[in-house]
């Protein structure tokens, strides 16, 4: 398909360009803050799957700390978020980073969210198929519950994006994401409703 093939690439260079652009002043003040709030981390690379498994860096703002307990394993996310980095969450800055991970080509603006290189053993052949695309900072599974659904739904989604891509279903995706973030619905995990690991499933 001409649109996979041609002009995705071309259209997440130039998006993620104008995006960058335009988010400047944010991305100075989030540094700024950050770089005050972690006494100089201001991003996270944390190894992730990409496109055909083949491993990645993914680029986040640092919105944690490195705590850990006594046995010197890392605290639970909600309890290691910063104040500054719980504002950033909250107004969905901290995935702005990942935009150079698309300019660089290891991500696309829409596709399955790049997940931990430990669960490459878990997956079940059908589930692999969510890396034949490359990674993206939004998909089909975030604009359709995200943390409000198990993990086998999330990988249903992702691979029924990898299935039916097209121009008209990114840009559908775009459209619910922007409107997810405008409504602060469901963008980030919660006390509440915390991201579980993936652990496999039946096959």
């Amino acid at each position: 398909m001409f649109y996979i093939k041609y002009f995705k690439r071309f259209f997440d260079i130039t998006a993620s360009m104008v995006i960058l652009l335009i988010s400047i002043p944010f991305l100075i003040l989030v540094s700024v803050l950050l770089l005050i709030q972690n006494r100089g981390g201001i991003f996270f690379y944390h190894k992730r799957s990409g496109y055909q498994e083949k491993p990645f860096y993914m680029i986040k703002f640092k919105t944690m700390t490195d705590e850990k307990d006594e046995k010197g394993n890392l605290l639970p996310d909600m309890q290691r978020i910063t104040t500054v980095g719980n504002w950033i969450r909250r107004l969905s800055l901290d995935e702005l980073p990942q935009l150079l991970n698309v300019l660089k080509g290891d991500m696309s603006l829409i596709g399955p969210r790049p997940l931990l290189m430990r669960y490459l053993p878990l997956y079940n052949n059908e589930q692999r198929k969510r890396h034949n695309v490359k990674p993206g900072i939004t998909g089909w599974a975030q604009v359709n519950g995200r943390n409000a659904i198990s993990w086998e739904r999330k990988f249903q989604l992702d691979v029924y994006y990898v299935k039916h891509q097209s121009f008209m279903l990114d840009m559908k995706i775009l459209w619910l994401t922007i409107l997810k973030v405008l409504k602060r619905e469901g963008i980030n995990q919660s006390d509440s409703r915390p991201m579980q690991p993936f652990e496999g499933t039946n096959r």
